[in-house]
């Protein structure tokens, strides 16, 4: 049975609005025993749904609502700052339902209300509220397109794929606001809202970014130039607290996420590779090493050696995102690569990988199945893998290392694209 969500009184009263700015208010809603969020992420904190309200000379706005469950919270709030009928605007930043829960109930209220997505959102809008679509009317906006509340006015800007392909944020021009959307939130729930006011929630910022956004690292990279040229005095995202101390600086500590540091340590033409193993007797050890000395004789590559048996897999996920190809090898135990491996694997769901370079190699006693499997989780996660893995039976002879060292040399061959052109033979493809 799924207990009712606590309320989290405030000092002031039940479900206060909270001013954030002249006219601007938090009217959004506190979920602190939440330790779950879509599965994927720990939630120690809780988590908040913000929504906030806008006043102008000409009408207020209501920019995103919150999760159906704490729809009381919201009106409540609201209720305390316009009446329905002042509401001119309604504009969702992003449709999942932790945003949109509140809003079929919101143009009940609010009929006069023109609601406002990116261009992108009208099928999701559909698909999630189960509209007709007809009857729903709305308006559409990109990237510079803006509404005018009076004296003040809203500026949208286009910023696909942070999370979803309709993510948007929205600036309040005058005033130097802007509300995020996700970017630059976080799942950590306490009332004092402010980043000033708050606990210390450094690492949800960074764990929320790392969760949530880094799949997406390129739009991110190309969305922040749009926000590092706003005036921004205050970032109100739609999870976690708002940043009215300092707000530029989550900006900077997003770009410092999202760009790459090793291009500053490699020199500009190198290409990098990083080799991953475990080893149950040494024998593929030995074959990594092989690998490696094969690689670095081709000028150009750097290459980095790991044992997954050292450490853990997650800090390995960055220099995989950085580097241009991934080799990774593993004994066959019972006609399985070995866990380790396979945890690495499942974590580089987080980044993107399509076009880097993919090898496998391992050594086995009875089947050998592994490098086979490797090979074929490495293409489902895009990677393109021109070289047929090597594998090679117990204890590895010279001979065998001089494949091994080969093996290495014609993967950094495909790195630097000095690689001949080779015929497959259809039958490597079944």
């Amino acid at each position: 049975m799924i207990s009712a969500p606590v309320r989290l009184r405030r000092p002031g009263g039940d479900f206060d609005a909270v001013p954030v700015a002249e006219d601007v208010h938090w009217i959004g809603a506190l979920d602190p025993t939440l330790r779950s969020f879509d599965i994927i992420l720990k939630t120690a904190n809780g988590t908040t749904y913000n929504s906030y309200c806008v006043r102008g000379s000409e009408g207020v706005a209501v920019i995103d609502t919150v999760k159906a469950e704490f729809a009381d919270e919201f009106f409540s709030r609201l209720e305390q700052v316009a009446r329905y009928d002042e509401i001119t605007t309604i504009v969702l930043n992003h449709l999942e339902p932790d945003h949109t829960g509140a809003l079929p109930e919101l143009l009940r209220r609010a009929p006069q209300a023109r609601l406002y997505i990116s261009h992108r959102a009208p099928l999701m809008l559909k698909g999630l509220l189960k509209h007709d679509g007809e009857s729903l009317d709305f308006t559409t906006v990109t990237q510079g397109d803006s509404i005018s509340l009076g004296d003040r006015s809203l500026r949208f800007l286009h910023t696909p794929f942070l999370h979803w392909p309709d993510t948007q944020c929205t600036y309040l021009v005058e005033d130097g606001i802007l509300f995020s959307g996700d970017i630059f939130g976080c799942h950590f729930c306490d009332p004092r809202l402010f980043n000033d006011k708050v606990g210390d929630f450094r690492f949800s910022f960074e764990y929320y970014y790392q969760h949530i956004m880094r799949p997406f690292r390129e739009h991110v990279l190309a969305a922040l130039p749009l926000v590092e040229a706003l005036e921004l005095n205050l970032i109100c995202p739609a999870h976690g607290p708002i940043h009215r101390d300092a707000p530029r600086g989550y900006v900077k500590r997003y770009r410092q996420l999202a760009e790459s540091q090793l291009a500053n340590e490699a020199r500009q033409r190198d290409k990098t590779l990083v080799i991953f193993y475990i080893s149950a007797y040494g024998n593929t050890a030995v074959m990594a090493q092989a690998i490696k000395d094969g690689a670095e004789s081709v000028d150009g590559v750097r290459v980095s050696v790991y044992d997954l048996q050292g450490g853990e897999v997650t800090p390995f996920v960055d220099l995989i995102e950085e580097a241009d190809g991934l080799a990774i090898g593993s004994p066959t135990i019972n006609g399985d690569a070995v866990k380790p491996v396979w945890d690495l694997l499942s974590c580089l769901t987080q980044v993107p990988l399509k076009g880097k370079l993919g090898a496998a190699f391992g050594s086995y006693g009875w089947s050998g199945e592994a490098v086979g499997m490797l090979e074929d989780r490495l293409r489902g996660l895009k990677l393109r893998v021109p070289c047929p893995g090597i594998k090679l039976k117990l204890i590895p002879t010279g001979e065998e290392l001089a494949d091994c060292h080969a093996f290495g040399r014609n993967l950094a061959l495909q790195l630097t694209g000095q690689a001949a052109f080779r015929v497959v033979d259809i039958a490597e493809l079944a």
